[in-house]
């Protein structure tokens, strides 16, 4: 589907049809999906096209001198194509297939960072980091004795950046998240990568949450590494990218050891293939990342510019009517600049899982939870928050149900 003009609410409900998950009922009530933060719906032609793989050239991939083999190759490399361009990559050949942004960050863990890093060594944080972005930072300093240093949050949940120089000092590797999955903040990634640069460290960011949304330039950021999956912008499960300077890339040793990622294998020793073949040892996720390109096309011929003002207009809509529930707390930015779809919130007297039982019963998905983020949540000192984030499909219409829901909750509870 090509939408021309921009995105309207007639656009919206007809770009709806196309994601057959959404038409349906759930508990009698029309599904409002509130937890595209979480893992986005999927449009029919990605189903269909998942579905035409296994049905006319299920094959494996760079190794039959056969037609299907040949098919599928030419398919899954093309998708590598896809996503290269979909990010501004300066080569398909900087594209690494894996699992989701969790495989990809630690594959950078793993293999930069065990080749890289010794004791003493600095890897730059924030508080607001997703647990796939500290958990392999926190393993990847158990292993060579390098030391994890934070950077702060204010009061409206952006990053506190007065004090970088001093923090960058000794910091070899600074990874942050583009969009914060409690807090909807927007991070300065550019200015963060410009200034970690100028003493000679890395970055890494944690996309998750921004390029599904958003236009993402790898080449305008000036980053060295970029980590997202794809069932997150409209794709299968199972299949992830990383991005990273094929300088960096072809200075890494292997993640994983296997067929494919190799060039000759002796008895004893073995010589291993260029990027980006070399991290991906063993059969890849041929049909997801086909699909996955199929998807980028989808994502592309709306417009990332357009998605991303649609959500910032539900965004703006959601923080105005929430303000009318009484009790409710939204956390992370209170205005629409630089921040993003997800809008988390505590309501006085109810446990967030109480929260999202009852929306359930209304027909509306939302999380509820720590949101693999407990350090933040510990920052605020609550155990957990209730999350509504949006997508292109989503409507205002849905923003209004969950407002009279919190209502219903609201009288429920007292």
């Amino acid at each position: 589907m090509t939408v021309n003009a921009s995105l309207t609410l007639f656009d919206i409900v007809t770009l709806r049809r196309e994601f057959p998950i959404l038409n349906q009922a759930v508990n009698g009530k029309t599904l409002a999906f509130l937890d595209s933060a979480a893992s986005s719906q999927k449009p029919r032609r990605v189903i269909d096209c998942l579905e035409d793989y296994y049905r006319r050239y299920n094959a494996n991939v760079h190794r039959g001198i056969y037609r299907l083999s040949e098919e599928a190759t030419f398919a899954f490399e093309r998708a590598r194509g896809k996503v290269a361009r979909f990010i501004n990559a300066r080569s398909q050949r900087e594209i690494v297939f894996v699992r989701n942004t969790t495989e990809a960050i630690n594959l950078v863990a793993r293999s930069w960072g065990d080749a890289n890093l010794r004791e003493g060594d600095r890897i730059l944080l924030s508080i607001m980091e997703h647990h796939s972005n500290l958990v392999p930072w926190q393993m990847l300093a158990q292993r060579t004795g390098a030391k994890l240093e934070f950077l702060p949050i204010d009061g409206e949940g952006r990053l506190a950046l007065d004090n970088l120089e001093a923090q960058l000092e000794g910091v070899r590797l600074v990874a942050i998240t583009q969009q914060s999955n409690v807090l909807g903040t927007i991070n300065p990634v550019a200015e963060i990568a410009q200034r970690a640069h100028a003493v000679g460290a890395l970055v890494l960011v944690d996309g998750a949450q921004s390029v599904p949304h958003m236009p993402v330039d790898v080449q305008a950021l000036d980053i060295d590494f970029l980590a997202f999956s794809g069932h997150k912008m409209c794709g299968p499960t199972g299949i992830g990218v990383l991005w990273g300077r094929r300088a960096i890339l072809e200075q890494m040793p292997p993640f994983l050891g296997g067929g494919s990622m190799i060039k000759v294998v002796g008895l004893h020793e073995s010589t291993y293939a260029d990027v980006p073949a070399r991290f991906e040892a063993g059969t890849p996720a041929i049909a997801e990342a086909i699909a996955l390109g199929e998807a980028v096309d989808f994502l592309q011929e709306i417009g990332m510019d357009r998605i991303y003002a649609h959500e910032r207009e539900l965004l703006g809509y959601a923080l105005e009517r929430l303000t009318e529930v009484e009790g409710l707390r939204v956390y992370g930015p209170t205005t629409t600049e630089m921040r993003g779809g997800a809008v988390s919130f505590t309501l006085d007297g109810v446990h967030p899982h109480d929260v999202a039982a009852v929306l359930d019963g209304e027909g509306i998905a939302v999380r509820a939870g720590h949101h693999c983020a407990q350090p933040l949540h510990a920052h605020y000192d609550i155990p957990a928050t209730t999350r509504a984030s949006f997508y292109l499909y989503n409507i205002p219409e849905e923003i209004d149900r969950l407002v009279a829901a919190l209502h219903k909750v609201r009288t429920l509870f007292g």
